[in-house]
């Protein structure tokens, strides 16, 4: 039986969880995925731990948070006068906004979670929701080949 090499097309199943045990994505049995091993449709770390896998394998690797949505960064999580909504949005815990930045003279819009809203300030965190977090995936490989 052949094992997984890079550029091989395969078909997987998974479950990826927090520590919690919170499961943030699935692709089940029933359902598996079919992608190439390089092709960066998934986490590399993710990639990587199929190498060498033989169908009918299941693996369980825990990704670092380097290795999946980086770390988790204090200085990104800033502080926005309500009035700059000016009544377009009443923002609320848990929210997902699409804030405009300006970097390097561009303008550009990207996401942030609010954190807290008072009367005068909501919280914004710019950081993805997984950074900084360690997830574990389950895989299963089904096939090698189309």
């Amino acid at each position: 039986m052949s094992s997984v090499q890079l550029l091989d097309t395969v078909s997987v199943s998974y479950t990826a969880t927090l520590s919690s045990g919170d499961v943030i994505e699935s692709a089940p049995d029933t359902k598996p995925i079919t992608l190439i091993i390089g092709s960066g449709r998934i986490l590399k770390a993710v990639e990587a731990s199929l190498l060498g896998m033989e169908p009918g394998q299941t693996r369980t690797v825990h990704i670092l948070p380097e290795d999946a949505y980086g770390p988790y960064y204090k200085a990104l999580v800033h502080e926005v006068a309500r009035a700059s909504f000016a009544g377009r949005i009443d923002p609320k815990p848990g929210m997902i906004l699409s804030l405009a930045i300006e970097k390097d003279g561009i303008s550009q819009q990207v996401p942030a979670t609010v954190l807290a809203a008072s009367s005068e300030t909501i919280t914004v965190d710019y950081n993805h929701p997984l950074a900084g977090k360690t997830i574990s995936y389950t895989i299963k490989l089904h096939a090698i080949g189309n």
